[in-house]
């Protein structure tokens, strides 16, 4: 299954439903929900009403899919102090996190690395989105410490994204070695905002295949049961 995906909630195009439907159609037994959160309004940020009001949705259709699982995710901002744009108590009601920068992208490298070990140190954070913030052919990565990056992601037990958009595919493949021989699980993500771009998550399989990473260091390729276990969900 996959994770890191949007929905019409945020700036996604399609339905919760919608994705679901396509995920089984692929053959996925789970697929992750991480819409926008509030700060990003150029992107549809959701409000605490809209949170809420997507985990019931989510609730209601894991209880007609039975044999699917959605898990309830956010892409929360890392703010520029290196805070979260969701407090705990709203954080600690997702089964995962997804935690980025969307903003302020003229740091120094020890300003970039700072505010993402930030976001690492932080206790409900489960992964670490594109983390150099590049955009491919358009624009370059804020300089980031991707060594310390790692070190710290592999202290705190917590995953890093290889994102799978074509335009992003980020973590670069050169540092995938380096997180496999620090333990760090990496998820490869589609970022998908549509249905049909569920299917980039193959270009981030590539990137997994040209950094040397094998099965056991990809969270993709856990069974369900694995994944609940491993984000402590029922």
């Amino acid at each position: 299954g996959i994770f890191h995906c949007h929905t019409n909630y945020s700036d996604g195009t399609n339905t919760i439903e919608e994705l679901v439907e396509y995920s089984t159609d692929l053959g996925w037994e789970y697929l992750g929900i991480a819409d926008h959160s509030k700060v990003a309004a150029y992107a549809g940020g959701l409000s605490i009403e809209k949170v809420k009001q997507q985990i019931k949705e989510i609730d209601k259709l894991n209880s007609k899919y039975k044999n699917f699982r959605i898990f309830k995710g956010t892409e929360v901002d890392i703010l520029p102090d290196g805070s979260l744009d969701w407090t705990d108590d709203i954080l600690k009601q997702f089964d995962f996190v997804v935690a980025a920068i969307h903003s302020k992208f003229k740091m120094t490298e020890a300003e970039a690395t700072k505010r993402t070990i930030s976001a690492i140190k932080n206790r409900y954070v489960t992964m670490i989105s594109h983390p150099t913030g590049r955009l491919l052919l358009e624009r370059e990565g804020y300089p980031i410490n991707m060594i310390e990056v790692i070190n710290a992601a592999s202290d705190y037990g917590k995953i890093i994204e290889i994102n799978a958009h074509p335009m992003r595919l980020d973590l670069d493949w050169r540092f995938c070695k380096y997180a496999k021989e620090k333990g760090v699980m990496i998820s490869i993500n589609p970022d998908a905002h549509s249905a049909e771009s569920l299917k980039d998550v193959f270009y981030g399989v590539g990137i997994a295949r040209k950094g040397w990473l094998e099965k056991k260091n990809v969270l993709n390729t856990r069974t369900l049961k694995d994944v609940c276990n491993l984000l402590n969900v029922q």
